[in-house]
């Protein structure tokens, strides 16, 4: 059949219908003319090439696989020629070329339409254009993905490989130098935790374009997850230089970005490591920044550090001493050590502070100092703390059978195990498995822990305070030391962390702020322990200073199970003399660099019945008064090393309850004044002395002493007194707000009952101990309508219907209501609850036959 020439493609009707409908683009071609003209073309190419069936007819078929290809030439022009001279069918993937702006990417059919000329060559092709842009797209979309970060469009890990290897291979070719550095985000969990992820990624975006910024063009910035960026500056020829990109990189990143309508401020830490100097692979070398990077982020955050060999050594020592961490949590190589808390007011042992210990096969005891970090960054706090506070538990219940007295233990919580949703269940699962009283147990939060999330805070505590648990705040004085925090959390004792009490008789500033806290706390009804008191001085100040308990070597050193029952049987306490309220001895000190002298005054006094120490210098004054409780001074004024007014001066600042007086055959007036001006001194003496008039002195001076001291004890008494009122009234708080909890509980739950017997098909009626109509469903109400008001009045005058006979009704019985049956029900209330009264339901009787 002979083709018609001037429509091709439609040489029947059918032909044409199909082609019209067809979504692909067809096309006839012309193979006997070298420049392949269009014979004919469907509606669909017309549409993928952006013109009309007259724009395409007679062009060469050439230049539409491309708008690139020539008349003679491109993909395009070669597959028509190939199968024009006889080939197979070809297939290829290329743009419509044509007059729109975005040709599609189709996928190119060319066949020979079946008829040959004399030389066996076809003399037609047939071409069908398959728009594929779509899955071009998406195609082209995956192969970016799989090498570029989906969020900031920076190299992903596997580029930056690349990147590096053809780096470090460009670098040994021309002598140069790689530097590859790893940057994290300062605080970055923080503000994701805050802020939420959506602020958190348009933070990580800011500074991927502030990075990028501060690099060349030859450079590599890539995001290798999280808050961690990863560089590769290329062609470096000194530290310096990679020290001043780093540099310029912590500037930039220092200042401010606008977040979700805030300004966030986040700075960074930077791990650098250089190739060739550090390793001549990438792997090492990236490993090596990665080490660095920790060290940076273990120093502070807003550090860089290059990369020292030293850095390879711990690292390696760490991830043993992490692997042989686990090892021991399995093998039971840990084990407990409790440190003993005494009260200050009877002086005995009042709660133990459990320690964990690791008991290392080779390497000995191992100090808590050195493997808790591991354990932080292992993840496993949580797993020592459930461990800690099983084995305490099982402790607790060896001394309860051991017939010892009841001890409060604390247990140290880590942030991560505080925030950990099943703490208050485990909690609970372990008191009620050990049969512990809850009130023996205490749980210790740093304010730091606390801090993070304080929602998340006050509903775990909450959840903790109402099993009948201890809450300690622990390490005060080191964090926020914040007073609404005080106020805030529902805490039991604040702890002094040892910091602060080591320098509680020897710096004026650690005293004033050690006094604050416990005035603070105890203003609020929270007892106070001072931690690391470790000498007689620190805890006669803490007993002074109205601190509730102490805690520190001075008592005792931590100790294992069983010395700790030997300790609780031997009822170890605090001495006597150091009990809150007690009558001390008189304490006379004298100071004077000529010995004799000293002897001198101590025949002198001695029969007064003074106790009666003595120093050399100003200096050993002082170190007298550290160790000792001292009423009454007597200084020289001209010694070596110190003068007596200002030893005078420093033991006022220190000790500003002693007497203090100066004895001297020396006088130089001007120091002498500006001391008693300043209260430094209460008398001044010459030498020599008059015997009687010096012990007439000494002794006003002790009567002074004595009325300071009863007055200062009268007010121990009253702070006292005060302050276990602060606490009682902050316990009945906790009580009033727990009844009021319930009571809330207990009203949603009685208004879901009534709710839910106002679609009881029933009739039912609640009546109180006393017979009295409590409660009436509706289905109830239009029962008895015709009786009136029933709610709040005697049931037996207003429901005669319910009391046959006009006796109280029990178990089941019918009565005849409006000439109906009805089955009526008592239900007796309280069996299997605290409610009390009686609930009736009303029913039809079932019909019989």
């Amino acid at each position: 059949m002979e083709l018609d020439t001037t429509h091709p493609l439609r040489s029947s009707a059918a032909a044409a219908a199909v082609l019209s409908a067809c979504t692909n683009g067809v096309l006839l071609v012309d193979a006997s003319v070298a420049a392949f003209p269009i014979l004919d073309v469907n509606p669909a190419f017309c549409q993928l090439s952006g013109r009309t069936p007259e724009q395409l007819i007679g062009t060469s078929a050439s230049v539409l696989g491309s708008a690139e290809d020539s008349e003679s030439g491109g993909p395009f022009g070669a597959a028509l020629a190939q199968v024009a001279a006889g080939g197979a069918s070809a297939s290829l993937l290329l743009r419509v070329g044509g007059a729109s702006g975005s040709a599609p990417w189709c996928r190119w059919t060319i066949s020979a339409v079946p008829g040959e000329d004399e030389g066996g060559t076809p003399r037609q092709l047939v071409c069908i254009a398959e728009n594929v842009s779509e899955l071009h797209e998406q195609q082209a979309l995956l192969a970016h993905l799989s090498t570029h970060d989906a969020l900031t469009g920076l190299a992903n890990r596997s580029l930056f490989n690349e990147r590096l290897h053809a780096a470090m291979a460009r670098a040994r070719q021309h002598a140069d130098g790689v530097a590859v550095l790893c940057l994290a985000l300062d605080g970055f969990n923080l503000i994701n935790e805050s802020l939420g992820y959506v602020a958190g990624d348009q933070l990580l975006i800011s500074v991927a374009m502030r990075v990028q910024g501060c690099m060349r063009p030859q450079d590599t910035l890539s995001r290798h997850g999280g808050n961690e960026f990863v560089l590769v500056l290329d062609e470096i020829d000194s530290t310096a230089q990679v020290q001043a990109v780093c540099e310029h990189i912590v500037r930039v990143i220092g200042a401010p970005f606008p977040v979700i309508g805030q300004s966030l401020h986040a700075g960074c830490s930077i791990g650098i490591a250089r190739y060739p100097q550090d390793a001549d692979d990438g792997v090492t070398l990236l490993r090596y920044a990665d080490m660095a990077l920790t060290h940076a982020l273990g120093l502070g955050g807003n550090q860089l550090q290059f990369f020292t060999p030293e850095m390879n050594q711990r690292t390696t020592e760490r991830a043993q001493m992490e692997a042989a961490l686990r090892i021991a949590l399995i093998e039971g190589q840990l084990q407990l050590q409790y440190q003993p808390v005494a009260e200050l007011q009877q002086g005995a042992i009042c709660a133990l502070e459990a320690l964990v210990r690791w008991q290392h096969p080779v390497m000995g005891l191992i100090p808590a100092g050195r493997f808790i970090p591991l354990a932080e960054a292992a993840g496993l706090t949580t797993a020592l703390g459930y461990w800690s506070l099983r084995r305490a538990m099982e402790d607790m219940v060896t001394w309860r059978t051991a017939g010892l007295a009841p001890v409060r233990v604390a247990i140290n919580l880590s942030p991560k195990q505080f925030r950990d949703a099943a703490l208050p269940q485990a909690v609970a699962d372990a008191l009620a498995s050990s049969s512990i009283a809850p009130r023996q147990l205490s749980l210790e939060i740093t304010e730091a822990a606390l801090m993070q999330d304080l929602h998340a805070s006050d509903a775990t505590l909450a959840q903790l305070k109402a099993l009948g648990i201890g809450l300690t705040l622990d390490d005060f004085g080191t964090g926020y030391s914040s007073l609404n925090h005080l106020k805030r959390f529902p805490l039991d004792l604040v702890k002094i962390d040892c910091g602060l009490t080591g320098n509680i008789v020897t710096g004026a500033d650690d005293a004033a702020l050690v006094k604050t806290i416990i005035s603070m706390a105890h203003h609020l009804g929270i007892e106070v322990a001072a931690e690391g008191v470790e000498t007689e001085a620190q805890c006669d100040f803490l007993r002074r200073n109205m601190c509730d308990q102490i805690q520190g070597y001075f008592l005792a050193k931590p100790c294992d199970r069983e010395e700790v029952a030997g300790m609780l049987a031997a009822r170890h306490a605090i001495p006597p003399h150091l009990l809150r309220i007690q009558k001390q001895p008189r304490t006379l000190l004298l100071v004077d660099d000529e010995q004799n002298i000293v002897s001198a005054l101590k025949r002198l006094l001695r029969r007064d019945g003074y106790q009666i120490l003595s120093a050399n210098s100003g200096q050993e004054g002082l170190d007298v008064l550290a160790a000792n409780a001292v009423d009454v001074i007597v200084s020289d004024q001209r010694m070596p090393g110190m003068i007596g007014a200002d030893f005078l001066r420093a033991a006022k600042g220190l000790y500003p309850d002693t007497i203090r007086i100066m004895l001297s055959g020396y006088t130089e007036l001007q120091s002498v004044t500006d001391a008693v001006n300043e209260g430094a001194i209460f008398k001044f003496l010459t030498k020599p002395w008059d015997d009687e008039q010096l012990r007439t002195h000494i002794a006003e001076a002790f009567r002074l002493k004595e009325i300071a001291d009863d007055n200062e004890r009268l007010n121990l008494e009253l702070r006292t007194a005060n302050h276990e009122l602060a606490a009682a009234n902050r316990r009945m708080e906790d009580v009033l707000r727990q009844k009021q909890q319930q009571i809330t509980r207990d009203e949603i739950s009685l208004n879901v009952a009534r709710e839910l017997l106002q679609f009881v098909p029933l009739a039912v009626i609640g009546l109180d101990d006393d017979g009295m109509v409590a409660f009436v469903n509706d289905a109830a109400e239009r029962m008895f309508r015709r009786n009136g008001a029933i709610l709040g009045n005697e049931a037996e005058i207003v429901l005669p219907e319910l009391f046959p006979d006009g006796l109280a009704p029990s178990g089941s019985h019918q009565v005849d209501i409006d000439g109906r049956c009805y089955q009526v029900v008592a239900h007796p209330m309280g069996a299997k609850s605290q409610s009390r009264g009686s609930l009736f339901s009303i029913s039809v009787c079932e019909e019989t036959e």
